[in-house]
């Protein structure tokens, strides 16, 4: 009986949900022990008719622990039958027929619990399935080594549980499988077993795998130190039709123009110009989970696998943007982005000096819009390659001119832009000269922008519904688009070798 109290109690504790298969034949065939020993205890001796005396006090315990074992099997059985719990009745020693009485008489008022088979249980086990696969999810994570915010609870409880150990207590849980033949599959086995149930999208195992690797793509992608995100605009598309079409930038109005006392308001027209057009493209790739990667129990695979993707995917970004400003390809208008006719470039390159700073700066100031008027933006970034960020600091921190034997102040002291140092500049120029450039605030004079479907920054993955791999396979994608808007509030100086 006290085993039967311990089985309730573990089911209880866990959301206070059905007994599972091996745990209802447990149940069952204690049950059917404790009324063989009572039947054995009061049967009459002899066809006397009497129950004979006890020859000692282990008699008289035994007897009152599997009297007492009834009563809390048939209370337990009672109470689950109609959702009510059981412990105060078997805390305060009624019998059976008081509790069977307060069952119906509680239930009667209204104030009792719905029978197991409705849906108000069917949400507490849902609920409870949901906690456990958050659990697990966070445990994969976890035992992989990655930081956790706020793990889920119980999620340090599972951690140590290897991967087969975990598609087991999946399958017990949720699919009420046994226990004991699981436990006695091999590894192989228990592959072979999971990847029918793969591409069920509600299957347990591999949907807490699909958690891990999200969770795992998500944090990964955004702790890449790539540099685009700090100076590009982000934009977002819905589908993936060009936008040339129909996308205009309004401006060009007419000055003000003095109005006479009784004078006439002259009519004006503004101009309008048609904007570049942007275009999303899908970039991906597929990885996957071998079966040997789930025979030796590869946990790391959670992370490092789909980490590897999810940083590939950003740098990919970062690559392109970059070598968008490096190739100085023509753009919407028939002319390179970086060209005389833009007043956007500095073709006898040089190191950025102060001198060539003070110039740039100049050049930015001096930009007019489509319509020939200013855009008064000042520079915000100034974008490098690595090298050069050591000497920039003294440029743009002494308050003094560098070098100088006069002590002459430093024009450029505390000016307000940030330095930003790429390798990425490094590595497109290999030993040719390196570009350096000045940008504007984004949100004042856009550039450079990336645009991404629906505003979907990270990458998207999904179980592949392709089968036919030996190994549980993913596919991970992210749609973007990378567009120069404007030539202005961007000018490039052609750098010199380092």
């Amino acid at each position: 009986m006290l085993r039967q109290k311990d089985i309730r109690d573990a089911a209880v504790a866990d959301g206070n949900r059905a007994l599972t298969e091996e745990e209802q034949t447990e149940f069952d065939n204690l049950q059917r022990d404790i009324e063989r020993l009572t039947n054995e205890i009061n049967a009459e001796p002899d066809g006397q008719g009497e129950t004979p005396e006890p020859e000692n006090t282990d008699e008289i315990r035994n007897a009152a622990i599997i009297a007492e074992r009834s009563r809390i099997s048939e209370i337990n059985s009672l109470c689950r039958t109609f959702d009510v719990a059981p412990e105060n009745f078997i805390e305060q020693g009624n019998t059976i027929d008081e509790v069977r009485a307060a069952v119906l008489t509680q239930l009667s008022a209204g104030q009792g619990q719905r029978p197991l088979d409705t849906a108000g249980t069917l949400s507490v086990e849902t609920d409870e399935r949901s906690k456990f696969r958050a659990a697990a999810s966070d445990a994969l994570v976890l035992r992989a080594g990655q930081n956790v915010e706020n793990p889920a609870e119980g999620a340090r409880d599972l951690r140590g549980m290897s991967l087969r150990d975990l598609a087991i207590e999946c399958m017990v849980r949720e699919d009420g499988e046994n226990a004991s033949s699981l436990l006695r599959m091999s590894p192989d086995e228990m592959y072979s077993r999971l990847t029918r149930s793969f591409y069920n999208p509600t299957s347990a195992f591999p949907s807490i795998l699909d958690s891990s690797i999200q969770k795992s793509i998500v944090d990964i992608y955004n702790k890449v130190n790539t540099t685009f995100q700090l100076w590009t605009s982000k934009g977002t598309l819905k589908d993936f039709k060009t936008t040339s079409d129909h996308e205009y930038i309004l401006g060009g109005a007419g000055d003000f123009k003095k109005v006479p006392e009784n004078g006439e308001l002259k009519n004006d027209v503004p101009s309008t110009e048609l904007l570049p057009s942007r275009k999303l493209e899908t970039y991906g790739l597929q990885f996957s989970m071998t079966r040997q990667a789930f025979i030796n129990d590869d946990i790391g695979f959670i992370t490092k696998i789909p980490g590897l993707y999810s940083r590939k995917a950003k740098v990919t970004i970062d690559k392109q943007v970059y070598s968008l400003l490096f190739e100085n390809k023509k753009i919407f208008d028939g002319v390179n982005l970086f060209d005389d006719k833009h007043k956007n470039i500095v073709a006898a390159g040089t190191a950025p000096t102060l001198e060539a700073l003070q110039n740039i700066i100049k050049m930015e100031q001096l930009m007019t819009d489509q319509f020939g008027d200013p855009i008064y933006v000042t520079p915000k970034f100034l974008i490098v390659p690595v090298g050069y960020g050591m000497d920039l600091k003294v440029i743009l921190h002494s308050t003094n001119v560098p070098g100088s034997n006069n002590n002459d102040i430093n024009p450029l002291y505390n000016y307000p832009i940030t330095v930003i140092e790429t390798p990425m500049l490094n590595n497109l120029a290999g030993s040719n000269a390196i570009p350096w450039f000045v940008v504007a605030d984004p949100m004042s004079a856009k550039s450079i922008q990336v645009d991404y479907l629906n505003g979907q920054e990270t990458p998207t993955f999904r179980r592949s519904e392709q089968a036919g791999t030996l190994g549980f396979v993913w596919d991970i994608y992210l749609d973007w688009g990378i567009s120069a808007l404007d030539y202005r509030g961007i000018i490039r100086n052609n750098g010199v070798k380092m």
